[in-house]
């Protein structure tokens, strides 16, 4: 008999983010990611407006040979930079964040081509301003605004005709070269160089003699234009960008760790799991840790939106890059670098934005067949203008302004610009959206499934209720029990002693301390034999509960509250009611989530008792009580067998695969990494109202998305016609293609005034 082995699992796909430079239009993207696509054990996904390529390989394949790939498609990439040193972060300071090379050029080339464009495009237009030779003029205005201006536009369409591939970069050079040389050939060789030779401006074709019609406007009109576009465009894509980039620099920069007693100051990079660091008020957690000393309020608003402090002594968590609001804290580093949460928030965010939704794959394959499209319908117009005999300057002027009005750049923007404001935006709320598929998922949800505990209710045991016996004083009760129970680290008993502590102050000492398992404590406090516990505890001791105290007991039992009595001197002095606290949010979040159209439903592991009253408080009216852990994915199921389009919200372990079965899974960020892990929607603070607002800001960006591409689609198949029925110049048909561009952008950038809710 031979002993089976277990086939070794393969080799895990790698994955690598490229930096591409070159790219104009979005089909230009559409391209590289098919070359990308085409090779063996590779995914890739390419985002115009970030200009970056997702790329997933198979083992074996260098990422050298993905960048190659690129370049030989005519484009550059760039392999992921290496950590910069601590001297290189100190020089480059700031500007890192606001230095922009590529947009100081091109603004540079956009202000001279619109300086030299001007002057041609007004004596076109005022024929009255057409003196002697005003044509040469034009032309010497015009050359270095269709060469030096256009020289993007005709490299890139170089580079694509090499490649045997047709961008919008083809349709604009194409187009302007067409013009101006025309217009060269009507000058040197036509009647259009004649002194004194003057002709009207028109908004729709060309009109009169051929040889006499220069379109030096056109050229240069459409060049500047579309650089202002371009310009206005990247400027704006800048702007889309600069959450992501503001959120990747709240971090603290460097850090006081202490070392053998010292502090020492060193750069945040530096900081090890396990060293200790000092935060003084007003400076920044420099990475996240748990606080050794000391007690302080700390503004977690630059992480969750939350603009109330939060009050942390020894033992709590902390987050990197909030800040220290009062007194000085020792912390103790637990995670850092990748593993902080701000980190793993802005790799959250830049992986949605580097997605594309589906609305988005379509526009994408429709613009990388349009241009072609669009070549030979040009061509078309040319050709059926000069068969119906309409002159040959009609024809040019029609077959010129299809190739211009018809640039598909607006369809590449349409979902990536709205894709990056919202999901940046949404960081700087304390939302972070995972994927651009999620946006469509939201839309859909008609059913929010919430988890009882750590969702709609704390999470945590606190003390509700002191029921006293006839004649005990509550706070010797509180004060004397509540001793006892800070000797214990069992979860009831802590949620006892942190109750007394704040009602009644400072806790008496507790000498000859007993637990007794599964039962309850016994101790000396204050030379008083106390027993805190089950009342069976109590009953050993031939203690018992009056009438009145049964029937409080009962009553809070009932509602699936815990019950523990205390008793000393042989005498039962009361009660105390210890329970799941529901949030003060909740009941408001709920009326929230209803107005959003979606039915709430509650589900728990807890009795029925326990779900029917939280349910009720909150204005929740199905529930779902006595669910095992592992059943609560089939209550999902069952859900989504009714017909239903369910959103799970949890924040446990135990809710990791109902928030993967479900249609739109959102996270509490205050819970496991498992259960954030497996949502779609992360919500960093534990606000149950951020779940609305989550949802209001995923509909608002898919609906902008959708705003953009119907405008885009819109624009060109209205405009295209137009043109090919003479009724565009060439110029005006650049300036509404350059303008639709700036429109899709801009309408994108409406999100950024998205507000919470909340607070």
């Amino acid at each position: 008999m031979t002993s089976r082995t277990d086939a070794a699992p393969p080799p895990a796909e790698s994955q690598i983010e490229l930096a591409i430079s070159g790219m104009t239009c979005a089909s230009c993207a559409n391209r590289i990611e098919r070359k990308l696509n085409k090779m063996d054990g590779v995914t890739a996904t390419v985002n115009y407006a970030t200009a970056k390529a997702k790329v997933s390989y198979a083992p074996g394949i260098a990422p050298e040979e993905l960048v190659s790939t690129v370049e030989k498609t005519g484009y550059g990439a760039a392999l992921p930079p290496p950590p910069k040193t601590r001297k290189q972060r100190t020089d480059e300071g700031e500007a890192e964040n606001t230095a922009d090379p590529e947009l100081d050029e091109l603004r540079e080339r956009t202000l001279i081509s619109l300086v030299l464009a001007a002057p041609v495009i007004l004596l076109a237009m005022v024929p009255a301003f057409q003196f002697d030779a005003w044509q040469w003029l034009s032309l010497v205005l015009a050359f270095p605004v269709v060469t030096y201006g256009g020289w993007p536009f005709h490299k890139a369409a170089w580079t694509n005709l090499r490649h045997g591939a047709a961008t919008m970069d083809t349709l604009v050079s194409g187009g302007t070269l067409a013009a101006f040389g025309w217009s060269v050939w009507a000058l040197f060789w036509g009647d259009a160089g004649m002194i004194g030779m003057t002709h009207p401006f028109s908004f729709f074709g060309g009109t009169g003699e051929a040889s006499a019609n220069i379109y030096l406007e056109a050229a240069a009109g459409v060049t500047a234009l579309i650089l202002l576009g371009r310009y206005l465009e990247a400027r704006a894509k800048r702007r889309a960008g600069s959450a992501l980039r503001a959120l990747l620099a709240m971090g603290a920069k460097e850090v006081a760790v202490v070392r053998d007693g010292v502090e020492t100051l060193i750069p945040v990079e530096d900081l090890a799991v396990g060293d200790e660091f000092v935060v003084r008020p007003g400076e920044k957690i420099a990475t996240d840790g748990v606080v050794v000393d000391g007690a302080s309020a700390v503004d977690e608003s630059m992480l969750t939106g939350e603009s109330v402090p939060v009050e942390v002594r020894p033992g709590s968590n902390v987050t990197g890059a909030t800040v220290n609001a009062g007194g000085r804290l020792l912390v103790r580093a637990t995670r850092v670098g990748a593993d902080t949460q701000l980190a793993q928030m802005a790799k959250l965010v830049e992986d949605a934005q580097n997605g594309k939704a589906a609305v988005q794959r379509l526009a994408d394959r429709i613009s990388g067949v349009f241009v072609p499209i669009v070549i030979v319908l040009a061509l078309g117009t040319l050709a059926t203008w000069l068969i119906l005999g309409n002159g040959t300057a009609a024809a040019f002027t029609a077959a010129v302004a299809v190739l211009i009005i018809a640039c598909p750049c607006a369809l590449g923007l349409a979902t990536p610009t709205a894709l990056m404001v919202g999901t940046g935006r949404g960081a700087q709320l304390g939302i972070l959206i995972k994927g651009p598929e999620v946006l469509e998922n939201t839309r859909r949800v008609d059913t929010v499934v919430l988890d009882k505990t750590g969702t709609v209710t704390t999470g945590k045991m606190s003390l509700v209720d002191v029921i006293p016996a006839a004649g005990q004083d509550t706070d010797e009760l509180l004060r004397i029990a509540g001793a006892l129970e800070d000797a214990s680290e069992h979860p009831i008993a802590q949620a006892i002693a942190a109750g007394a502590v704040q009602r009644v102050g400072e806790l008496p000492k507790v000498e000859q301390f007993e637990n007794v398992p599964g039962l309850g404590v016994n101790g000396l406090v204050e030379e008083k034999a106390v027993t805190v516990g089950r009342t069976k505890l109590l009953a050993e001791w031939s203690q018992y509960l009056d009438d009145s105290l049964q029937a409080a007991k009962d009553a809070a039992e009932a509602e699936g509250k815990t019950v523990v009595a205390a008793s000393w001197d042989g005498e039962v002095r009361g009660l105390l009611v210890v329970a799941d606290t529901i949030k003060d949010t909740s009941a408001e979040a709920i009326v929230r989530l209803r107005a959003l159209g979606l039915t709430p439903v509650l589900l728990t592991g807890d009795n029925k008792a326990v779900a029917a009253t939280v349910a009720k408080q909150v204005g929740i009216d199905e529930v779902h009580a006595e669910v095992l852990p592992q059943d609560k994915v089939d209550v999902v199921k069952a859900l989504q067998a009714e017909g239903r389009t369910v959103a799970m919200v949890g924040d446990g372990v135990n809710d990791a695969a109902a928030l993967a079965q479900a249609d739109l899974g959102l996270a509490m960020g205050t819970g496991t990494d498992v259960a954030i892990e497996a949502s779609d929607l992360t919500l960093v603070r534990g606000d149950l109202r951020s779940a609305a607002d989550a949802i209001r800001l995923s509909r608002k960006t898919l609906g902008t998305i959708k705003g953009n591409l119907f405008w885009a689609f819109a624009y060109n198949v209205a405009a295209i016609p137009l043109a090919a029925f003479g009724l565009l110049n060439p110029m005006i048909a650049g300036a509404a293609m350059a303008l639709s561009s700036v429109f899709v952008v801009t309408n994108s950038l409406r999100l950024k005034r998205f507000k919470a809710q909340t607070g």
